[in-house]
């Protein structure tokens, strides 16, 4: 399947979610611009979010030593 992969779209949010490490929590922005988070996604807009997070082979290094 093929996810649209654009800026703010919930494939966007869940690499997004991924790089800086945060929890999944699917969702993408209505407006593309942050300024308003959607939840209730559909299952393709899910499928999405879940494919964009698992697809991140890059995360934020945030310089700690753990």
């Amino acid at each position: 399947m093929t996810h649209d992969k654009s800026h703010g779209g919930a494939y966007d949010r869940g690499a997004s979610d991924a790089y800086y490490w945060h929890a999944r929590n699917p969702h993408k922005w209505s407006d593309r611009t942050g300024l308003t988070r959607v939840t209730d996604l559909t299952p393709d807009e899910v499928e999405a979010y879940h494919a964009g997070y698992d697809g991140c082979s890059d995360r934020k290094d945030w310089g700690h030593d753990d």
